[in-house]
């Protein structure tokens, strides 16, 4: 239960003009879209998410000189299932995606990341061989504990079962939860400019948690209020936002200087 993904999201399109390419993970294919040329732009979509959601970060990046790349995860979207199986899937090997994709497309100038993408990222700036100058990281999931143990709870879980299956989790994904936290991944950030996004509403990821950990790390904050956890990928105001800062354009508010969209 903890590694299946919620029901697929109906596919709403991308910018027309861009070029489809594949990749390879561990045998399996991973698909994306790519337009412009110049330094490399990830959008990253989040756990259960399609690389569709970030349909609006694309066009103005490209025209300010940008090559942007999006694809779906492993087990997401056009790519193949992961190692885990069809409808299964783990924030490593998100990770290790991205890390493919970015073998092949170059480093990033930056990255746009939604939910557990923002998780995803920073676990391949760790382990992997990505690098990037900018990181802006919408709703981004902080603490992968948080969510386990809100389901452990909903399930009446106890703490022995809780530990075995932690034990197990790391055995199937290589890594302990506690490895999967932007609070533990914290210095892939160092030096890196960062911007979080976050809404007061989110009922998926804690506004508070992301709040913490920007100032914690120094990046930039801006809170949006009443978009809930996927609405803050389809404001005008947020993808202004976000695709200013990806420019260098420091418009964004600081940790202590919350503004609302």
């Amino acid at each position: 239960m903890w590694f299946r993904l919620p029901p697929g999201r109906p596919r709403s399109g991308l910018p027309v003009g861009g070029t489809r390419f594949e990749v390879t993970l561990e045998q399996r294919a991973v698909r994306g879209t790519h337009w412009g040329t110049g330094p490399a732009v990830y959008l990253v979509h989040g756990w259960g998410g399609l690389s569709d959601q970030l349909a609006r970060f694309v066009e103005p990046p490209v025209a300010s000189g940008h090559r942007v790349v999006v694809f779906d995860g492993p087990s997401h979207g056009e790519s193949d299932p992961g190692h885990p199986g069809p409808r299964s899937a783990s924030a490593p090997e998100f990770g290790r995606a991205l890390d493919a994709v970015a073998a092949e497309f170059g480093p990033a100038a930056a990255v746009i990341a939604h939910s557990m993408g923002g998780v995803a990222t920073l676990l391949a700036l760790r382990h992997g061989s990505l690098t990037a100058g900018r990181l802006v990281l919408l709703a981004p999931m902080v603490r992968l504990s948080t969510h386990r143990d809100a389901l452990w709870a909903m399930l009446g879980v106890g703490p022995r079962t809780s530990r075995r299956a932690d034990v197990i989790a790391e055995r199937r994904v290589g890594h302990p939860v506690s490895g999967v936290d932007l609070f533990a991944l914290r210095d892939r950030v160092e030096g890196v400019p960062t911007l979080v996004v976050h809404d007061r509403h989110d009922r998926t990821t804690p506004f508070a948690e992301s709040a913490d950990w920007a100032s914690a790390v120094g990046a930039r904050f801006f809170a949006t209020t009443g978009l809930g956890h996927h609405q803050i990928l389809y404001s005008p105001t947020v993808v202004k936002t976000a695709t200013a800062f990806v420019a260098g354009e420091e418009g964004a508010a600081s940790a202590r200087d919350l503004k609302s969209a």
